[in-house]
């Protein structure tokens, strides 16, 4: 038998390679290349189940062995599986980071020691006209702080922690650094905060807070705005007639009557945590004129 003609062989050794042994002999190659750069302990999405084969948990694919699964990474599937999930990951922070930077910001603690409730002083009010009851409120802050202008804020009887709810009333609030926040106990009616019958004003010189409001008459109809009980409208003049001027409508005055406090009717509620914290809730004060 000639072996010396035979090509590729020699005398004692092994046929030549076919194309699948080559193929396996290559692909294992691969293998053992890829494994000294990637670590596939560290990849999140490789999985061995309890068949002893390997998943890839972001395809959901199924693999026969590493060097499988390593060629899959390198695949387009794989590749367009990835840049989906980071350009998910990456918008799921944008509206996270917000949250979280709004949570973890410092907030700064004012070590400001209180020096006591300020003076006031509450009238009862009249409108003479639409016979609406009201209230006039002068608070006195002597000694507040250098650009601190006072606020006031409407508080339902069920929002504080001072006494049983009630919903006969509602409290007022006035507040001001470094007096402690003080709170008067009213009707729990609707207030009428139509044009000149809600204001506010402060007062930098005097340090006064003034602060007015009536409450909504029960039955709007009985009394007619701007006419007094007992007199006729007057009737409207043409004005397109310039022999019958229009009637001047004249100013409305408040009669204001001064009273003493009526326990019943005003309390001042006493400083607690609840109401020191709703300071900065309070609203900021306006004037209507």
């Amino acid at each position: 038998m000639d072996f010396q003609n035979r090509p590729g062989s020699k005398v004692g050794s092994g046929g030549v390679a076919g194309y699948s042994e080559t193929n396996v002999d290559r692909r294992e190659r691969l293998r053992k290349l890829a494994l000294e750069t990637i670590d596939l302990n560290k990849d999140p999405y490789f999985m061995k189940n309890h068949l002893g084969s390997y998943e890839c948990k972001l395809c959901l694919t199924l693999h026969t062995n590493e060097g499988s699964y390593l060629a899959h990474t390198q695949g387009k599937k794989h590749q367009t599986n990835l840049a989906r999930r980071a350009a998910r990951d990456a918008k799921e922070n944008n509206n996270i980071q917000p949250a979280l930077q709004a949570q973890t910001k410092i907030q700064v603690k004012k070590n400001l020691v209180k020096i006591g409730r300020p003076g006031y002083k509450v009238t009862k009010v009249r409108d003479p006209i639409t016979r609406q009851l009201g209230l006039f409120f002068q608070i006195q802050y002597p000694e507040i702080g250098l650009d601190v202008i006072p606020r006031h804020r409407f508080m339902s009887a069920y929002e504080q922690r001072i006494e049983p709810p009630n919903k006969a009333h509602q409290y007022l609030l006035f507040a001001a650094e470094p007096y402690e926040t003080i709170s008067f106990k009213v009707q729990s009616k609707e207030v009428d905060k139509g044009e000149g019958k809600f204001f506010t004003h402060w007062d930098p010189d005097s340090k006064q807070f003034s602060l007015q409001f009536f409450f909504k008459n029960d039955r709007p109809g009985m009394y007619s705005e701007g006419i007094p009980p007992g007199m006729e409208r007057t009737p409207i003049a043409n004005p397109l007639n310039p022999y019958n001027a229009p009637a001047m409508r004249g100013p409305t005055f408040l009669l204001y009557e001064e009273c003493r406090i009526n326990t019943e009717f005003f309390h001042v509620v006493k400083r607690v945590e609840p109401i020191k914290t709703m300071v900065n809730e309070v609203e900021e004060p306006h004037n209507d004129n």
